[in-house]
């Protein structure tokens, strides 16, 4: 169908992109090299880093994969709603 969305692709591929870079984010934590990435990137952003990196927990990291998927898919349906409402017809 050509021009149709297909809203819920859409939702999913959002909501796994974001699970996908937190799950990014845990890997780095459970290397052990979490904090130095902070001291790094913050810097050059003109930000001073008053954040510590807690240590690597499973559970934590699994949560925070969910709950990032969870997150990225309802604000993409919160978005392609809000879209479909303020979308001006072309005619």
């Amino acid at each position: 169908m050509k021009g149709k969305w297909h809203w819920n692709k859409i939702a999913l591929v959002v909501g796994l992109y974001a699970a996908a870079l937190h799950a990014i984010w845990a890997i780095v934590v459970a290397l052990g090299v979490g904090q130095a990435y902070l001291d790094w990137i913050l810097p050059l952003h003109f930000i001073s880093n008053m954040y510590t990196v807690l240590s690597f927990n499973v559970l934590t990291a699994l949560f925070l994969v969910v709950m990032a998927f969870i997150g990225g898919y309802i604000a993409t349906l919160l978005f392609i709603w809000l879209w479909k409402i303020i979308k001006v017809k072309k005619g």
